[in-house]
């Protein structure tokens, strides 16, 4: 040990954990909400700075892209500059860009400070994850990532739904200002209550030591283009018709290539600047690559939901946001059963049950139709919240059992990499189905809308009686008929686009079960151990 570290007082007050939970949460949490609650904003943003429909996506896309450019390399500057003082920079630059963003004027700038939210936001989740990790002791693994992933979950569900009451009732502007003194209240926690562990902090020092003069440029810039290029296909991609476009399709094959020299960089450079060799242990492996699929089943799925709410049931994003609130407070009370429960029941059976209980509210879901209500949406939300917390909390818990304390942070920030990049798959994935398979279903019943068919007559007649009632000739009667013919067509359509979609969603994620047999737990803790305290 050298000095620095020597001179750490041989008794320190013990750190308290949910302390050190509670103060880091703030920021993930913050940084969650912001990737969905500027989403119900926008045609209030987009007449501010007055923005075309296509410009104003970018307030979305820019943020997206800087979260995931910074995610994998929260390691690589923890090592370099501490743990705490990443967390706490970034946190300030998401503070600093959240206050840019509410005095924003203009698109560029509000562009511009939403990439420097992005930027803040992306070390957020995987420090929160490594410090967990390092804080409970090996038996606690389970609760510390139940406490997690009730933050994660917690942001996209949330976002909406106060996004919407905000927009509903103040300026867009306090969707951003709202963040100032949440993360001024999270940054002082953090400064007072979460301390650098210091057999950590000198292995994080030797090793930027041995990097000082080897630093992975090359690898950096290798992953800023491949990670960048792949967001931007993935966030603009349904908006620009994918492979139709030339644009996109350079795009993803400079992605591609990109991604491809980033690896190889990776495997065979001494001092990496993204670990993938932690790829070499099967339970990493697995558990980050079906945590990824899980991410982008829930995403898709908190996507669709209040579109089909708002869309076509009429709900406001507040009555969306509510009716979906339930799913979210039965997630909250499951995941910390679930991680009492980890310790006692192989992973791979609460994974199961999971997926089981996702593909068959997703069954239920394939059932709403024009004349749902919010009771017939409850009942397979609170089906779905309870799969998601036997999901989140085996596979995070898992994925991370066989990795070193000391590599905590290089996991953290790939595991939270591959859940982000997940969803945007999943998200642009689901969207571009809907949009097909509501107009093969259009094209289904366009097929059977011939006057020759009663039903279609008397309902042309009841339709042209109504408008005639209300004093249209009947020429005027006969064409105001055929639009609400046009119009209910349409709705069925995209109902029934809506009904494949949620079908196709279940049946999907049941592939997961044939992965879980490379799912590998690791051994039983012996038994209750003191707990580690991180002293970050």
């Amino acid at each position: 040990m050298n000095a620095a570290v020597s001179a750490v007082p041989a008794t320190r007050p013990k750190t308290n954990k949910w302390l050190v939970t509670l103060s880091i949460t703030f920021g993930t949490l913050m940084g969650a909400i912001d990737a969905s609650i500027v989403n119900v904003a926008l045609p209030q943003i987009r007449g501010a700075v007055g923005a075309t429909l296509q410009e104003i996506t970018w307030i979305s896309t820019g943020y997206a892209v800087a979260l995931v450019l910074v995610m994998p390399l929260t390691a690589f500057l923890g090592r370099r500059f501490g743990q705490k003082r990443v967390y706490m920079a970034c946190l300030v630059m998401f503070i600093v860009g959240s206050m840019l963003c509410g005095l924003a004027e203009s698109l560029t700038a509000l562009v511009i400070y939403r990439v420097i939210q992005g930027f803040g936001a992306g070390a957020l989740q995987p420090t929160e994850q490594a410090i967990l990790r390092q804080t409970f002791a090996p038996h606690e693994q389970a609760t510390a990532m139940a406490l997690f992933g009730m933050a994660v979950m917690l942001g996209p569900a949330l976002g909406p739904t106060l996004g919407g009451y905000i927009v509903d009732n103040y300026h867009w502007s306090w969707i951003f200002f709202i963040n100032l003194p949440v993360g001024l209240l999270g940054l002082f926690m953090v400064a007072s209550f979460v301390h650098e562990d210091p057999e950590i902090l000198e292995h994080n020092r030797m090793q930027a030591a041995r990097e000082r003069g080897n630093v992975d440029w090359l690898g950096i810039a290798l992953l800023w283009v491949a990670l960048g290029m792949l967001q931007y296909f993935l966030e603009e991609g349904n908006r620009n018709d994918w492979f139709d476009s030339r644009e996109l399709t350079i795009v993803f094959v400079v992605g591609l290539i990109a991604t491809a020299a980033f690896i190889v960089r990776e495997f065979t450079t001494p001092f990496p600047a993204v670990d993938l060799r932690l790829f070499r242990d099967p339970v990493f492996m697995s558990g980050t690559l079906i945590g990824g699929l899980m991410f982008a089943m829930l995403l898709a799925n908190m996507f669709l939901l209040p579109v089909f709410m708002q869309e076509l049931l009429g709900f406001t994003a507040v009555q969306s946001g509510l009716a979906l609130m339930p799913r979210t407070l039965i997630m909250m009370a499951a995941v910390p059963m679930v991680g009492r429960v980890y310790n006692l029941v192989s992973p791979r059976v609460i994974v199961t049950v999971g997926v089981l209980m996702f593909s068959f509210s997703s069954w239920r879901l394939s059932h709403l139709t024009l004349d749902s209500g919010t009771a017939d949406i409850v009942g397979p939300l609170l089906i779905q919240g309870v799969a998601f917390a036997c999901l989140f909390v085996p596979l995070t818990t898992v994925s991370l059992s066989n990795v070193p304390k000391h590599k905590a942070a290089d996991a953290t920030g790939l595991n939270s990499l591959f859940r982000q990049m997940g969803g945007a798959v999943g998200i642009a994935i689901f969207a571009s189905f809907i949009d097909n398979y509501a107009k093969l279903a259009r094209g289904g019943i366009d097929a059977q809308m011939t006057l020759t068919r009663p039903e279609v007559w008397s309902r042309m007649q009841m339709l042209e009686g109504a408008f005639r009632a209300r004093g249209l000739d009947a020429g005027a009667a006969h064409d105001a008929a055929m639009r609400a013919m046009t119009g209910t067509v349409m709705q069925q359509s995209v109902v029934l686009g809506f009904e494949r979609i949620f079908i196709v969603a279940g049946a999907l994620f049941l592939l997961v079960i044939p992965m879980l047999i490379f799912l590998k737990a690791p051994a039983r803790p012996a038994g209750p151990k003191p707990d580690v305290h991180v002293e970050m």
